[in-house]
């Protein structure tokens, strides 16, 4: 059995990110496993701009974002192995992959790197009745097609959800001769950016209509319509609401789901809300030496976030490897509540935070000219206001270690949403 130091799962921005951090951290043998022909992720996809403002200071799209991390991890030495699938993943942090050059093999590792990214909700999790005709795709289905193999799914499209891949898939869509008809949203507000909602829908003049969803689907060999109606606080169809879109197309873009099978496998602890591994400051899992990062941890809004959390990952991992995570010390928690969904972290020993921490939640609703507040036990010690705050965006404060270090009683940290 091979043994490395570090093994990332996944070769998209998280894990290329964390590897480069890793060797940069002075750890040698670091190996990659990605399951496509190629590194990059989702992100060679991704063909529009917009990517590497906080990164690298400048507009890229998402290959050439992709393509300076990979560039990174060439120059600096680490392996990786493509069309590669990591099968299972025990406690004792054996991987077990296959692919068609060794067949089945298992490599011991040191640390392991969590990087697999998030998956699409798919059709089957909506139970929209109706036929399964041809037509129906969801949104980064559709966004493979027509970006890399060439191919127009439609010329009439509806759009159910307003994910971000939905809106940019409206505006792809548009660009390539299609008409997107409409775009429909269950919630009462989008879950996007709001620069998406005003590059993608409103420049083009594409209706987004929210609480509304598709319920019923036309046409059996292909698709020829569907049904919009609009819905009640409880997400149920108002009836009488019904409108009738003639369409050959309708794309899905209702959401992200962390690819967690294999965590789960090897017994990390999940957050029901986040579906992604529960982590500490280090964004180590309840299993020592395996690490979280980017969409498998919690689904972001932008790459350059993933990123930067990915490099904390590689560098924790290194010190891991090296025995300089530190033992003992008090585990304080971080409670998300009155309108924060989640944090990550979830708990942090202070011992081991580096000078600065970054705590990033999402709100549950749109909240107008309220607060970002933080209690320490029940003393509030920060209180923030913001103008808009939306569950499309995700909002973040910074812990400081000198300041935590002054509460030597501290059981309990709260980040919540204020109105005055």
């Amino acid at each position: 059995m091979k043994s490395y130091d570090i093994v990332i799962i996944g070769g998209g921005p998280a894990g290329l990110a964390a590897a480069a951090s890793a060797k940069k951290a002075g750890i040698e043998r670091i190996l990659i496993l990605e399951r496509d022909k190629e590194l990059g992720g989702i992100l060679n996809q991704c063909i529009h701009n917009g990517f590497g403002l906080h990164t690298f200071k400048e507009e890229l799209t998402g290959p050439e974002y992709a393509g300076r991390f990979i560039e990174m991890v060439k120059e600096l030495g680490i392996e990786y192995e493509l069309n590669t699938m990591v099968m299972d993943l025990s406690p004792q942090k054996v991987v077990t992959a296959m692919n068609r050059t060794d067949g089945m093999f298992q490599i011991q590792a040191g640390a392991v790197i969590l990087a697999m990214g998030c998956r699409e909700r798919a059709r089957g999790a909506l139970n929209i009745p109706g036929y399964r005709p041809a037509g129906i795709f969801s949104a980064g289905t559709a966004q493979r097609l027509v970006n890399m193999e060439g191919y127009l799914p439609g010329k009439e499209v509806v759009i159910l959800g307003s994910g971000d891949i939905g809106l940019i898939m409206a505006r792809r869509m548009t660009l390539e001769g299609a008409k997107v008809k409409v775009v429909a949203e269950l919630m009462p507000y989008s879950g996007g950016l709001k620069r998406n909602i005003v590059q993608c829908l409103d420049d083009y003049g594409i209706p987004l209509k929210l609480s509304h969803t598709v319920v019923d689907i036309r046409g059996k060999e292909r698709l020829e319509g569907i049904t919009l109606a609009q819905v009640d606080e409880k997400g149920k169809p108002i009836a009488g609401t019904e409108e009738y879109y003639a369409c050959d197309t309708l794309l899905l873009s209702v959401g992200l789901i962390p690819e967690n099978e294999l965590s789960r496998g090897m017994g990390v602890e999940i957050d029901r809300v986040t579906a992604g591994p529960v982590v500490n400051e280090s964004l180590e899992t309840n299993i020592p030496g395996v690490f979280a990062c980017g969409n498998v941890l919690h689904v972001h809004d932008l790459v350059d976030y993933v990123s930067e959390e990915a490099g904390r990952a590689g560098a924790n991992a290194a010190r891991f490897v090296k025995g300089g995570l530190p033992e003992g010390g008090r585990d304080i928690a971080v409670a998300a509540t009155d309108g924060a969904r989640y944090s990550v972290p979830s708990h942090i020993n202070v011992s081991r935070m580096e000078d600065l921490l970054t705590v990033r939640f999402r709100v549950g609703a749109v909240f107008k000219d309220s607060y970002i507040s933080v209690y320490y036990n029940d003393e509030r010690v920060m209180h923030r206001k913001k103008q808009v705050m939306a569950p499309g965006e995700m909002e973040q404060v910074v812990l400081s270690k000198q300041k935590l270090e002054a509460y030597p009683d501290l059981e309990r940290i709260t980040v919540k949403i204020e109105k005055e």
